[in-house]
């Protein structure tokens, strides 16, 4: 949806064309690499995800949409980011919310970070393939 800090610095170093291409490597990656992160975490608390956002039909729609139609890189963050949830949003009446900077909350809290060092040795080695062993002395709280 284009709407994390590196989809806007891509946007400056080469265009809309430049974003297209992150964002398609991105899609494609996305079921290793945060799924597998995302699934590791919960599956260990005995849980489920559901990703309605990727409903085939969702994600379906949004692979015919131009990456204009995602997002308008001229405005600030807030407004130009993440345009159809802000419009669904405003739509369904939460607009106290719907212009904030967004943040994915493993990485506004730091908790990627910590569990991937915590467990792979560093974030560049984790992976969605890696499997979640839970270690008996891990403390991420000690860690911050």
């Amino acid at each position: 949806m284009a709407g994390y800090g590196r989809h806007r610095v891509t946007y400056e170093r080469g265009g809309y064309e430049a974003l297209r291409l992150e964002l398609k490597m991105e899609k494609s990656r996305l079921w290793t690499r945060n799924l597998g992160r995302d699934d590791r975490c919960i599956s260990h608390h005995g849980k489920e995800a559901r990703f309605p956002f990727l409903d085939e039909n969702v994600v379906g729609y949004l692979n015919s949409l131009d990456v204009t139609d995602l997002c308008d890189m001229s405005k600030p963050q807030g407004l130009g980011d993440k345009m159809i949830l802000r419009l669904v949003a405003k739509h369904i009446g939460v607009t106290q919310c719907s212009g904030l900077v967004k943040r994915a909350i493993q990485f506004g809290s730091r908790i990627a970070k910590c569990s991937d060092v915590d467990r792979f040795g560093s974030s560049r080695k984790a992976s969605g393939a890696a499997k979640h062993t839970p270690k008996a002395s891990t403390n991420i709280k000690n860690k911050q």
